[in-house]
């Protein structure tokens, strides 16, 4: 199979179910964002401390579901298959609870706002929850959308996610920079002047 296939080259992409679309169409912009997010988190990878190597086997629980997630959004239709497949359910949601109060759990509580930085792990989940939550605004854009055009859409499932989702990758980036021992800096602390 051939990497190109130059079937886009007018600017258009075919959905799951053959409609042909922009590649600008609000329907392709979620996806294209929880792609962005993938990619992303395989740069976490990178960066995951030796003794912490059950990350990993998140992170790519967590790129699979959102393979997942774009397969559902790539389908306008609410197709037989897909809702055969519930490619996404509450239990991916669960798993991410779970990893969320583990993380947590020995860390110091977050008093104030934290500014994303710290370990460049940290910055990659910081940029991952970012990304993430443009994707759920991307979702909800989409949902509203499909309302108006008199073709509403149920992704619940994949709101609740990507919800979840981004509370995850704010934990992470919080774990990673307690594991690594990096100060966490709180919003608004005045930071001296460097020295001329």
């Amino acid at each position: 199979m051939n990497i190109y296939t130059k079937q886009g080259d007018n600017g258009t992409t075919q959905l799951i179910g053959g409609q042909h679309v922009s590649k600008n169409h609000y329907r392709i912009s979620a996806y294209g964002v929880v792609d962005e997010l993938s990619a992303i988190i395989g740069g976490i990878g990178v960066y995951i401390p030796n003794d912490c190597s059950y990350i990993s086997d998140e992170l790519y629980m967590i790129q699979n579901d959102l393979f997942d997630v774009g397969t559902i959004l790539a389908a306008p239709e609410q197709n037989t298959f897909l809702s055969a497949q519930k490619l996404l359910s509450e239990k991916q949601v669960l798993v991410l609870e779970k990893a969320i109060d583990r993380m947590t759990a020995n860390m110091p509580p977050l008093k104030a706002f934290i500014l994303p930085a710290g370990h460049i792990s940290a910055v990659f989940a910081h940029m991952a929850r970012t990304v993430c939550r443009r994707a759920e605004r991307k979702v909800v854009g989409l949902i509203e959308k499909e309302k108006l055009s008199g073709n509403p859409v149920n992704y619940s499932d994949v709101q609740i996610y990507l919800n979840r989702l981004s509370d995850y990758f704010f934990a992470l980036a919080r774990f990673f920079n307690y594991q690594y021992k990096f100060q966490e800096i709180l919003v608004g602390k005045k930071i001296s002047d460097p020295k001329e």
